[in-house]
């Protein structure tokens, strides 16, 4: 991947024996020229895309490349989101931002980081404003199979494809997949693997969320940052690790519900986060704290069993819960629970 910045040009050493022929550019950022790239290009498929009803918006990417999420995803809550790919200019993402941030559109934030550079022919990127503006350019150097659309609150962009009909899969995928944005954005990820995706294979994904309006609490505002760095089966991965995001979340739930004394609210969320992962001992753990919490150790115990037996920490760990008032049950029924085998 040929990745460029205000400050310089750096050259990613290849990760596969795939090896593509002299690539007669010389790029320019920062004011440094640098000679061309002979190593393998890093390219692409993503998303960019806005939820008109929660305002949330999000990117999605995959690639046959290391970390891509570390370049090409870029996302501000109340501001927009940026899919930065191809020969990467990284500066397009925090720039198409900040730009944004000043009040230009979508267009007009990517018609000035093109006119801003050196090589846009060799550039692929997408830029989504929070009113739900899309523009996207895929330069005419973009190595085929190449391009992108621009639709209704998104865009899709590839480019390195094996076959042309990868954005389009991508672009229908999304409008026909219901439920939240991220799952939407995972969607159309699944849907460019199906076509055949990236001609040279997998490596790496990345999902990011962020809210539709700042609350000025980053750490509020991006909902989900989700990445594969390295792994055979990229897409798959991420499809993974966000259901199992969204099982955590209901464990955040239930720990709110503990801290607000609403022991009915907290059995509900671990329970419904361990239906999704019945062999996650964690959270088994903590629907039968909640469950020996309400007085219903008879249910608890067979729960408490299954974890000491997997893993004993868990035991030791359940002594000191009543200290921290985690665990609000009397010696006897404590010991119940300590000593069951």
């Amino acid at each position: 991947m040929f990745i460029i910045d205000n400050r310089r040009v750096t050259t990613m050493r290849k990760c596969h024996a795939f090896v593509f022929g002299f690539v007669g550019l010389f790029i320019i950022a920062g004011g440094y020229a640098q000679k061309p790239c002979a190593d393998p290009l890093a390219h692409t498929f993503s998303i960019v895309a806005r939820d008109p009803d929660t305002g949330e918006m999000g990117v999605a990417v995959q690639s046959h490349w290391f970390s891509v999420g570390s370049v090409v995803s870029w996302a501000e809550a109340g501001v927009g989101a940026v899919a930065t790919q191809s020969f990467v200019n990284v500066s397009f993402g925090p720039r198409g931002l900040e730009m944004l941030k000043q009040g230009k559109t979508a267009q007009e934030a990517l018609n000035a980081l093109i006119a801003s550079d050196d090589a846009p022919d060799f550039r692929q990127v997408a830029i989504i404003d929070a009113q739900g503006n899309v523009a996207a350019h895929t330069g005419e150097k973009c190595i085929a199979e190449a391009g992108h659309i621009v639709d209704s609150h998104f865009s899709v962009q590839a480019n390195m494809m094996l076959h042309n009909t990868v954005w389009g899969a991508m672009a229908d995928a999304f409008k026909k997949t219901e439920g939240p944005l991220a799952e939407r954005l995972v969607a159309a990820l699944e849907a460019a693997q199906g076509e055949g995706g990236d001609i040279r294979g997998k490596q790496s994904a990345a999902l990011l969320v962020v809210r539709g309006e700042a609350t000025g609490h980053i750490w509020e505002d991006r909902l989900i940052d989700l990445r594969v760095e390295d792994h055979p089966e990229a897409v798959k991965e991420i499809k993974r690790l966000l259901r199992v995001f969204r099982a955590y979340e209901l464990m955040n739930q239930g720990d709110e519900a503990i801290t607000n004394n609403d022991e009915e609210g907290a059995l509900q969320a671990y329970g419904s986060a361990g239906t999704m992962f019945p062999d996650n001992l964690e959270m088994t753990y903590w629907h039968a704290i909640s469950l020996a919490n309400l007085g219903r150790l008879d249910e608890a115990l067979p729960m408490f069993k299954k974890i000491f037996r997997k893993n004993n920490n868990w035991r030791i760990l359940t002594e000191r819960l009543p200290a921290s008032d985690l665990l609000n049950v009397n010696e006897s029924d404590l010991k119940k629970i300590l000593t069951v085998e």
